[in-house]
């Protein structure tokens, strides 16, 4: 499907690895222009970038904290000056810090909602100010079926995500009258770099809860952020499309 992305350009936060790069790499090859965002993961960054213009397109990495409101607003500016503009806000950026709440420090609470929470509304909020005056916008925000259902000892995690699906509805609902779509995608256990790290056990029980019998690739969440990025989706506002291969139900 030709999503006739050609001269777009958009933001990526997290977009060095896993999820985050497979989104950058597919709105880059439906022509858009893409800026990534990272903190630590400087070689591979570069490498993203690399990918995005051997396809064709401007690519820019720009070291930020999500967390930081000034940061946010620095790296909006930087792209709308150096691509001449902003369309798309894809907000992926995400740490995990799990702990039974009994024993889950006040550190481990207030970081996961700095990154997971505030920095959407960061990010969220900056491109909000541009697409307004543009009329014209695409938002969206990278969820978990955990901020749907809930998980053991993530309850700072899945109240996040929560907080991310909440946050995008009354989104769309303010940003809707401007033209601007602002979507959510869940994904349930995708295969990237972090999920090799998790237990056996635990995998194997996700395994058990997929209806599909797989776990996701990052491709399989970047292709339908792709959609919701395109015209195609121009109809679908406010709304939460799991990625979960059934996980869900």
């Amino acid at each position: 499907m030709d999503l006739d992305l050609q001269g777009k350009r958009a933001i990526v936060t997290g977009g060095s690895l896993g999820i985050g790069s497979a989104i950058a790499l597919a709105l880059a090859r439906e022509g858009c222009d893409v800026a990534i965002n990272y903190r630590r993961h400087d070689t591979e960054a570069k490498e993203i970038v690399g990918q995005i213009e051997a396809l064709g397109r401007r690519g820019l990495a720009v070291k930020a904290d999500v967390a930081s409101y000034d940061d946010a607003m620095h790296m909006v500016r930087t792209v709308v000056e150096r691509f001449g503009g902003l369309d798309i806000m894809v907000c992926n950026a995400g740490i995990n810090w799990d702990g039974v709440i009994w024993k889950m420090t006040e550190e481990q609470w207030d970081k996961v909602i700095a990154v997971n929470l505030k920095g959407y509304f960061n990010y969220n909020k900056a491109a909000a100010v541009v697409f307004k005056d543009q009329r014209w916008g695409k938002i969206v925000n990278i969820s978990s079926i955990n901020g749907l259902r809930g998980k053991f000892a993530q309850t700072n995690y899945a109240a996040s995500k929560g907080g991310e699906v909440a946050l995008s509805k009354s989104l769309a609902r303010e940003l809707g009258k401007f033209n601007v779509n602002v979507n959510v995608v869940a994904p349930g256990m995708v295969m990237t770099d972090m999920a090799a790290n998790i237990p056996p056990e635990f995998l194997t029980k996700a395994m058990d809860e997929t209806v599909l019998g797989r776990f996701a690739t990052p491709e399989d969440c970047a292709d339908v952020v792709a959609f919701l990025c395109s015209d195609r989706s121009r109809h679908i506002t406010g709304e939460v499309i799991k990625i979960d291969g059934g996980q869900y139900i």
